[in-house]
């Protein structure tokens, strides 16, 4: 099998030079995957055959995989996808093209818990502001500093997975009151945990901070939306690590100019790879064109508020998370190739 790697790091790079010979013929390819850099790289003479011949691809979530990308790889059996989401790849084209896809679905459950409440304190208790009013003028006045205890505080977790379901634990030891929706409660975990299950309404109308962790699917598009944020309590905090999405930027910038949100962790955005490569983007008019540029202006907005809190896609990102993500990814080659795929995307 030929197999080529996509957005690896240096590290990556040596652990899967070390497991090369398990693999088959290895080949590692620097930056995204995608039409333009295909191109771009063949008429540099970087790519080509060695490139486009491949059995196997492994990409991580800034590569786009679509019907052009797939129509250049006329070999392709496999993707894996160093991620759990998988809304970068085209599952439909795949499917018409007899292309399985991996994914690895287990990796951060404890690593994006623990990033959610990094997000949540650094609402809750204005850590962002007062590092900045430090740092930038001296000053350790507490003057707008005030914060609000969590203990007692109501959060609602959409979603109870593996990751909300870490959410859960942590918010335990911080003495909340959990409520969660998911459409395939787990009555047993429920009972062990000692929370609720809710509709989406009574959630949206009964949290204090507002956390999600469902996947990102056609279903889910704009599950908080101006008339599921009309529904919750004033002053909510949203937070998300989960996809972009989920969330219609225009309604959350009204309600947070209205006051039904009271502040906003984001750790994912709509039209964020955008921003990630503005200036290429921007300067394509074809490319542009693909894109909802007033979106990428609005999350410009949602940068600036003092009352939000926008990190570059970074719960995921640690040591221990990566290396799962890797060994997993390692694992579902060798799986496809011996005849067993394991972690396919239906």
């Amino acid at each position: 099998m030929k197999i080529t790697f996509f957005e690896l790091e240096d590290w990556e790079k040596k652990h899967l030079e070390e497991k090369a010979g398990d693999l088959g013929e290895v080949k590692i390819i620097d930056g995204i995957l995608s039409e333009e850099k295909i191109l771009a790289r063949q008429s540099l003479g970087d790519g080509g055959p060695a490139e486009t011949d491949a059995d196997i691809i492994s990409v991580f979530v800034d590569s786009v995989i679509n019907e052009n990308v797939l129509a250049k790889f006329p070999n392709l059996k496999m993707i894996a996808t160093r991620s759990t989401g998988y809304d970068h790849i085209d599952i439909e084209a795949c499917k018409k093209r007899n292309v399985v896809v991996s994914c690895v679905p287990s990796y951060g459950e404890e690593t994006v818990a623990e990033y959610t409440f990094a997000l949540i304190l650094t609402l809750s208790r204005k850590i962002f502001e007062s590092y900045d009013r430090i740092k930038e003028t001296g000053s350790f006045s507490l003057d707008g500093m005030r914060g609000f205890d969590l203990n007692g505080k109501t959060i609602g977790v959409l979603g109870t997975g593996k990751i909300g379901k870490n959410v859960i634990e942590i918010a335990k030891g911080f003495n909340m009151k959990v409520v969660a929706f998911d459409k395939f409660p787990d009555e047993t975990y429920r009972q062990k945990m000692g929370y609720e299950y809710l509709s989406l309404e009574e959630v949206l109308t009964q949290a204090d901070i507002l956390t999600l962790h469902v996947p990102y699917c056609p279903e889910n598009h704009h599950l908080i939306n101006s008339e599921t944020i009309a529904k919750m309590k004033k002053g909510v905090y949203l937070i998300n690590t989960a996809r972009g999405g989920l969330v219609d930027t225009n309604a959350l910038l009204l309600g947070l100019k209205d006051g039904t949100i009271a502040g906003a962790g984001l750790d994912v955005l709509e039209e964020e790879g955008v921003i990630k490569d503005e200036l290429n983007i921007l300067t394509d008019k074809n490319h542009a064109q693909k894109h909802d540029l007033l979106t990428v202006l609005q999350n410009h907005i949602l940068v600036d508020m003092p009352n939000v809190v926008v990190t570059p896609h970074n719960a995921f990102n640690t040591w221990e998370a990566l290396q799962r993500i890797l060994n997993t990814t390692v694992e579902n080659i060798k799986a496809f190739s011996g005849g067993q795929p394991a972690n396919l995307v239906k």
